[in-house]
């Protein structure tokens, strides 16, 4: 079947974006449309142009024999930056406060539109590292861990508080909250990490970093590497952070449980992401 250029462009634009961090060679999409290269290669340079001037990605020439194309996410801050302001109003609404100072997250971390932003934008951060697995804590964590994997294509790895026997045999380790300073547990399974594996740890919230810490510890068992941290939403008020280097899109200033205020800002995205973002 012969395919016109506007369907190529369309069918072309969906696959690449279906199919992130993946070399496609020239002759896959030469078969798949029964055109010449000369003509992919032309439909890839406006593929490439569209992206990078609406701020969606980035496509990457792979030279030699087993070379072709590659997508990687690409977010502009002008298009980020609407959204994190926007998801800062979202979480800054009285009525999200719970009893003792929490706040109620589950709508935003249960809406699809809102969690694929975000994990784009988290994404965009790490598309040119070199990143084999997300990783993150059961169970808020895990809509965001996943839309962010998708966009790097690679798996994510569940760590939990407590022992499945669905999960075979495990690697379990003790840490302690940075918060509340209790000796708590993490349990993965063997199965679920290759040594040497480079990580990015995914979370919905950080307060003092005990969970990311003890996630941390965890990877150091199995030999694998940190490879980057990114949180939707920290907390500000830490006397004492036990974690470094990351990111996060939100930052929680100030919860006033008796004057119904939350106090929230950007977080250090577009500070840490300079380079990144286009």
């Amino acid at each position: 079947m012969k395919f016109r250029r506007s369907e190529r462009l369309i069918d072309m634009t969906t696959y690449l974006i279906e199919h992130p961090r993946q070399v496609v060679p020239l002759t896959f999409f030469a078969d798949r449309y029964g055109s010449a290269k000369s003509s992919i290669s032309e439909d890839l340079a406006i593929i490439k142009q569209t992206f990078e001037e609406r701020g969606l990605g980035t496509l990457q020439t792979i030279a030699g024999a087993t070379g072709g194309v590659k997508y990687s996410v690409k977010i502009s801050e002008q298009e980020a930056r609407p959204f994190v302001e926007e998801l800062c109003q979202l979480i800054a609404s009285p009525d999200r406060l719970l009893p003792g100072g929490y706040l109620y997250m589950t709508d935003i971390l249960g809406d699809p539109s809102i969690v694929q932003r975000a994990g784009k934008i988290i994404a965009s951060a790490y598309a040119d590292s070199s990143i084999d697995v997300v990783m993150t804590v059961a169970t808020k964590g895990i809509p965001l861990a996943y839309a962010v994997a998708s966009q790097l294509n690679v798996p994510v790895v569940m760590v939990r508080r407590d022992n499945k026997v669905t999960e075979g045999s495990t690697v379990s380790i003790n840490y302690v909250s940075g918060s509340t300073k209790r000796i708590q547990t993490m349990v993965l399974s063997k199965r679920s990490l290759s040594e040497g594996s480079k990580v990015l740890i995914v979370d919905d919230f950080m307060k003092a970093g005990g969970t990311i810490k003890g996630m941390i510890s965890m990877l150091e068992e199995f030999r694998a590497h940190v490879s980057g941290i990114a949180v939707l939403v920290e907390s500000e008020e830490i006397e004492e952070r036990l974690v470094d280097d990351y990111i996060s899109l939100v930052q929680l200033s100030n919860v006033n449980e008796k004057e119904k205020t939350i106090n929230v800002k950007t977080g250090n995205f577009f500070n840490q992401n300079k380079e990144g973002l286009q």
